[in-house]
Parts: structure tokens; C-alpha cells; sequence
């Protein structure tokens, strides 16, 4: 074989092999980590594989077995230790993984557990910040969510709604955080992801099982996806939380939640602290002898905006953050120096309520059939055919 033939043959089988790689692989995501604390010195230790260490435009070696990296930010440097050696401070530090690699973290300022995570990673500074960002594979990514979100020992079924409805999130909310150098963080706010999947293998299973599903309105755009913990027997109506109603979340009767362990909670609170915040805050008017009347009395049948009155201009979501109660979702009465709440569900009760859709579940519904209950007007459909 002649030095042209080999050449194109040594070529091809690289093509051959970059494309299985990238095929094997998936979809990449940019997830930013710990993003509720100001890291300013963290450490990088193999847990499984090999990673390569480069810090700029220098290749610093390799992290195998029993080695680890130190990072601290100092001076709007990265400060670099390799296995406590000083290898000097750099803008950008990258650990690339060489095949399915894993890497434990632990947060030394401020101190957060031990936390794992697949695939690569950029460390670098933006605006004066530490910024961590996990460079995972959309399977990797969704299945460390549902895990966080979700927890383990859940029916099938609901991990593939969850998926569904995650990896709808993840396309629609791509440029989030572009301005900070990912597309999205590990907080609740955007999805949680607080660890690599590790214990729960079925929901691997279910987010192969969907692939590429989204869920889509009836023009073919991938929604927005609301879920909560519990809610209590009614779907709540987006305005109540967000004012602004939303065509696909719509109020309606659950009743596969309601006989579920957070479908009911009570809560006590001293009158005098509960007055006091009501005049304090919102003006109530106590010195109208039939107001003062019912200050504690609270009937909630169905899902109300506002506590006793709109025209007193008191939201229940205020009240639940105040009190740090389960739900706005609560009826309220005296009970000797204390004012009684007996709520209903957990969360906002905005889409689907994952109590109620691992109910359905276990009774024989589908995937396709959870998702389609909770959110009016939608289909599943793969996002490569949007």
C-alpha cells in the first residue's frame, strides 16, 4: 500500500472513529455548578477513569487513581496544585475525560459536601467568580436531574414522564445563563442537579426509553414544564402564582394525589405573630370591629389568590414564605392563643403534581398519557421532528 493510500485509509478510520465517539456520546450540555455559593477553593479527585489536565495553553498531566487537583481563586487567577505540587495560576483550567470518566468534588470555601459528576469540565473566571461548569452528555445531565429531583424507587412510567418534561426544559432553556458561559445551573431555579446518577439505574432506563421526546403545543413549540410535590387535590392556575396565565397549565381536579403522604399538612402560628404581620405589612384593618372578627378565619375550598379578601390585597404565597408553610393551599381558624392552618399539597401545584403522576403510574398510565393529563392541549413528540 502506498503513503497516499495509507494516508486516506488513516484518515477515514479517524472520521470512522470521531464519528462513533460523538454518535456514542449524545448531545453535549453546559451545566454551571454550584451556583448558590461563591466557590473560592475546590478540589478535583478521579473517581473513575482518566482526565487529562490542561490549565490555558499548558498540558499539566493526567488525573488517575488516588490523584486529585486543588483550585483556588486568587487574585482573579486560578491558583493551580497538581497532587500539592504549585503548577502557577492560570485563566482557564479544562479536565477533559479520556472515555467515561467521573470526578468527585468538594467545595473547600465555602465547605460543601462531596458532590460527583460525569464526564468534563471548565473552570474559569467570570465577573470576579469561580465559575464551574460540567461539560455532560444530555443522557448523563437528565438522569442526574430526575434523580435529584424525583428521588429513587419510583414506577417507571413517572421517570419517563420526568424525562420528558426535563429534557423538554433543557432545549427550551438553552441560552439561560449564556451571558455567564453555560446554558444552565444546578439550582432549582433552572433544574436541580446536585449529583451524577447513582443509585437509581431504572432511570437510566427510562430516559433511553423516551430519546428524543418533548412536549409540544398544538403548533409544534416545546412548552414550559411546572411540576411540585403535591397539589392537593388541584392543579393550580399559573396567575396565582406567577400572574400570568399560561394556555397549556390550566386549574383542574387531581384526584390521584389526595390520599398520597403530603396530601395534608397543619401548621400552628401564635396569633400575636400572625396579627402583627398582617397589620405590619399589608394595612389590615383591626379596628373594624367585623374584620378584626375574622382575621383568623379562612375558608379555602377551591384555590384562592388572597387571604380572606382580594380587596385586602394579602397573596397567600406571601404568607406561605413568611411562615415557611407546604402550600397556599390551607384554611385557616382560631384555636386558643394560636392561629390553626390545615393545608393541602406541597409546592405551587402548578403542572403536573409528581404525587399524583406516581399514582398514575402504579395504576397502569402511560408516559404519554401522565404528561397529557397534567398539561391541556399538549402531545409527545421526538424534538428532531419539531
Amino acid at each position: 500500500m502506498n503513503s497516499i493510500v495509507q494516508v486516506s485509509v488513516h484518515k477515514s478510520i479517524s472520521i470512522l472513529l470521531l464519528f462513533f465517539s460523538l454518535t456514542a456520546t449524545g448531545q453535549v450540555e453546559s451545566i454551571g455548578l454550584l451556583r448558590d455559593h461563591k466557590v473560592k477553593r475546590i478540589t478535583f479527585s478521579q473517581h473513575l477513569g482518566t482526565y487529562s489536565i490542561q490549565a490555558d495553553s499548558s498540558s499539566i498531566g493526567s488525573l488517575n487513581a488516588q490523584q486529585f487537583i486543588e483550585i483556588e481563586l486568587v487574585g482573579g487567577k486560578l491558583a493551580l496544585n497538581y497532587n500539592t505540587v504549585s503548577q502557577g495560576s492560570f485563566s482557564k483550567i479544562t479536565l477533559t475525560s479520556q472515555g467515561n470518566g467521573t470526578l468527585a468534588l468538594i467545595s473547600k470555601v465555602p465547605s460543601v459536601r462531596e458532590r460527583k459528576y460525569q464526564d468534563s469540565f471548565e473552570i474559569s473566571v467570570v465577573g470576579g467568580q469561580m465559575t464551574i461548569v460540567n461539560k455532560v452528555s444530555m443522557e448523563n445531565y437528565l438522569c442526574g436531574v430526575i434523580e435529584s429531583e424525583g428521588g429513587g424507587g419510583r414506577h417507571g412510567e413517572y421517570y419517563k414522564v420526568q424525562a420528558v418534561m426535563s429534557r423538554t426544559y433543557t432545549y427550551k432553556n438553552k441560552d439561560r445563563h449564556r451571558n455567564e458561559g453555560f446554558s444552565l445551573c444546578d439550582g432549582v431555579h433552572c433544574q436541580a442537579y446536585h449529583n451524577m446518577l447513582r443509585y437509581t439505574p431504572e432511570i437510566r432506563t427510562a430516559v433511553r426509553a423516551t430519546q428524543e421526546d418533548v412536549l409540544v403545543d398544538g403548533k409544534n413549540n416545546a412548552v414550559s414544564t411546572y411540576f411540585s410535590a403535591n397539589c392537593g387535590g388541584e392543579v393550580c392556575d399559573a396567575s396565582m402564582v406567577w400572574n400570568t396565565s399560561i394556555s397549556h397549565v390550566v386549574p383542574f381536579l387531581d384526584t390521584f394525589c389526595v390520599h398520597t403522604v403530603q396530601a395534608r399538612w397543619t401548621a400552628r402560628i401564635p396569633q400575636t405573630t400572625f396579627r402583627s404581620f398582617l397589620v405590619k405589612q399589608y394595612g389590615y384593618p383591626i379596628y373594624d370591629s367585623i374584620m378584626a372578627a375574622q382575621i383568623f378565619t379562612f375558608e379555602q375550598e377551591h384555590r384562592k389568590s388572597f387571604y380572606i379578601h382580594p380587596c385586602l390585597g394579602i397573596p397567600l404565597r406571601d404568607l406561605r414564605a413568611e411562615f415557611k408553610l407546604k402550600s397556599t393551599f390551607f384554611s385557616a381558624h382560631p384555636e386558643g392563643n394560636d392561629v390553626v392552618l390545615v393545608g393541602r399539597g406541597f409546592g405551587h401545584g402548578v403542572g403536573l403534581c409528581q404525587e399524583g403522576a406516581m399514582n398514575m403510574a402504579k395504576n397502569g398510565f402511560t408516559y404519554k398519557q401522565i404528561a397529557e393529563f397534567y398539561f391541556d392541549g399538549v402531545s409527545v413528540k421526538p424534538y428532531g421532528d419539531l
